[in-house]
């Protein structure tokens, strides 16, 4: 895929439509400033992530690979 030649094309189509409905709503889509997914985790969610930090840096883990030998 060539962003380049998929950007064109967006703007060619946003050049030819006169639906200020449409207009807008690119507009926000693409000015929408991303939201940290972890202020939507509650607390308890928030502190089961921060628990799984604490235990890799203890050395608590298994590796994917070792998990998949054993119970394939």
């Amino acid at each position: 895929m060539d962003i380049q030649l998929e950007k064109r094309e967006v703007i060619d189509i946003l050049e030819g439509t006169e639906d200020l409905s449409i207009i807008l709503a690119v507009k926000k889509l693409l000015t929408k400033k991303k939201k940290d997914w972890w202020h939507d985790l509650t607390d308890e969610q928030k502190e089961e992530i921060k628990e799984g930090e604490r235990q890799i840096e203890r050395g608590e883990f298994v590796l994917y690979e070792d998990m998949m030998k054993k119970h394939r």
